[in-house]
């Protein structure tokens, strides 16, 4: 019988090397490499899902700063690989414009001579596990100061509604003092304002507690919008509503995600001063979930996306870091708790919130809820 030769290799790459990029291209860590003149050896499928870039077979041979140009901060870093004495073992990249935050490692490729040849970054995406990180930092703090606010909120309801009823009972007695009766009126709203203040912060400490059922997000938006403009005067702005078709209802309490929704539109009608626009937009969207958390056979998550968008003046970058946190706040009459307390409400069901806003650019509040509920992905 005679004997088959085995099928000679295409022209190319050799087939242990053709089997490496296939592992490669496969790995759910992203992969970089690079030779010593700059120039692409590898890149594979994670790493451009990472980077939300578009993977073309050209890229091989060209220079990682133009197939990288739409992301700089990870081009100084890969820049960094043959300048550095010491190459980070573990560190980690913030980028912003994608909401994506990326753990990675940096090493240089030496041939048999000991001569650096190239460089490869492997890295991960830090995201989820950032999130899970933040909402447990947020809870720890969220503790402690409930159980310091619940305390002094209770000490200070009933003087405040004291000075306010005995303020009230002085006014009466002097009706024809018009000095006194300007005094006891601005203690009178003081007092009110203080009021509200205490009111609020037991509001912000105390456990929210979801009537939870299948809520159409259409109604929610419109009793928004409402609520809005009975808190704040709405002026002239103008509020486009775009909801996708066939937006299914989600499981929330329509009471909690409205008061989520009405605190939102207050503060872009009082950031807008009366004139400008705001944009509420909504679409169905699903999200993959990490198969490290939750098994390899896990479904996406369909969510649905609310954008609250307007043009005003926008929020200055060191704001957006700590806009969340409770008792922060740009106005003078704020209390900070206002986005803590939408921010909470997300939370309590499985959801997430982001801020994307510059000075002068508007601000873009981005909610995203899931259909039903998934605390594998958001918790």
């Amino acid at each position: 019988m005679p004997r088959t030769e085995p099928p000679a290799p295409r022209a190319g790459a050799a087939p242990d090397d053709r089997f490496f990029r296939q592992i490669v291209r496969s790995m759910r860590n992203g992969v970089i490499a690079f030779k010593r003149d700059g120039t692409l050896a590898l890149m594979n499928d994670e790493a451009y899902r990472m980077f939300g870039l578009t993977r073309s077979d050209a890229d091989m041979g060209r220079a990682f700063a133009e197939v990288l140009r739409e992301r700089p901060a990870v081009i100084r870093v890969l820049a960094g690989a043959f300048e550095l004495s010491h190459l980070p073992n573990r560190a980690e990249l913030r980028l912003p414009d994608l909401n994506r935050v990326v753990g990675y490692t940096l090493s240089q490729v030496k041939d048999e001579r000991g001569d650096t040849i190239g460089a490869v970054m492997f890295f991960k995406d830090l995201t989820r596990v950032e999130q899970l990180e933040e909402r447990e930092r947020l809870r720890d703090r969220l503790a402690a100061l409930g159980e310091m606010a619940a305390g002094i909120a209770h000490e200070l309801k009933n003087p405040l509604a004291g000075i306010e009823v005995m303020a009230g009972l002085l006014r009466r007695q002097v009706p024809d003092s018009t000095q006194a009766q300007a005094l006891l009126a601005d203690i009178m709203s003081e007092a009110k304002l203080a009021n509200a203040i205490v009111v609020e912060m037991l509001e912000f400490v105390r456990p929210i507690r979801l009537q939870v059922e299948r809520t159409d997000l259409a109604h929610v938006v419109h009793q928004s919008i409402t609520l809005a403009e009975s808190k704040v005067k709405r002026g002239h702005v103008e509020v486009r509503v775009d909801l996708a078709n066939g937006l299914p209802p989600i499981d929330g309490d329509l009471n909690q995600l409205s008061q989520v929704f009405s605190n939102l539109l207050t503060n872009a009608f009082e950031a807008l001063e009366g004139k400008g626009h705001v944009t509420i937009r909504a679409a169905l969207s699903a999200i993959e979930v990490d198969p490290a958390m939750v098994g390899p056979e896990a479904a996406p998550t369909q969510v649905v996306v609310v954008d609250v968008i307007d043009d005003g003046p926008g929020i200055l970058a060191e704001g957006t870091d700590k806009i969340f946190d409770p008792f922060f706040t740009t106005k003078p009459q704020g209390t900070g708790l206002g986005l803590a307390i939408v921010r909470k409400i997300v939370d309590a069901h499985d959801g997430r919130i982001d801020v994307n806003s510059a000075s002068g650019q508007g601000t873009c509040f981005r909610v995203t809820l899931p259909v039903v509920s998934a605390p594998a992905w958001f918790k």
